[in-house]
């Protein structure tokens, strides 16, 4: 339903916008801020997006939470997507999702309305060690085996 409204009440503001905006300051101006504001915004999502990528890159390497750097990536896209699309309003929308205080902001308001469940594997009993491989493994003696082609012909059915 939130869907549907955005995309009724979305064009309608822009329209709005449009028609106000221009008839204030002219067609041409408008035209031009729409532009710049494009070029400007797409430089803006470029260097903060490759700043979230660092940090990204960072977490996983030293196997902190991702989310927050992940959230932030997501909400830069989505700026750049604002940012792109022809509008006054989308522009605006798009610019206060690239200062880092209203992506903190909507990050905690998220955060807050999700509740995340964790599973999978735990984390490595030795992470700083990268040539230990943890596993866990099952002898099964099904009798004498045809040899697969896989191992050498000497090699007996547990690999002596």
């Amino acid at each position: 339903m939130w869907l549907l409204v955005a995309f009724i009440l979305v064009p309608l503001i822009e329209i709005a916008l449009f028609i106000n905006v221009g008839g204030a300051i002219g067609l041409w101006p408008t035209l031009a801020i729409v532009v710049i504001t494009a070029v400007i915004g797409s430089n803006l999502v470029r260097s903060q997006g490759a700043r979230e990528m660092s940090r990204l890159k960072q977490s996983f390497n030293d196997l902190n939470d991702p989310t927050e750097p992940l959230a932030n990536g997501a909400m830069i896209l989505f700026a750049g997507a604002l940012l792109l699309t022809p509008g006054l309003f989308t522009d605006a929308v798009g610019f206060a999702l690239l200062v880092p205080p209203v992506r903190a902001a909507a990050f905690r308001w998220v955060r807050q309305r999700v509740n995340v469940v964790e599973f999978g594997t735990p984390r490595p009993q030795h992470p700083q060690r990268a040539d230990v491989i943890d596993g866990d493994f099952e002898v099964v003696d099904d009798g004498p085996r045809k040899p697969s082609g896989w191992t050498r012909p000497d090699d007996g059915p547990r690999g002596h």
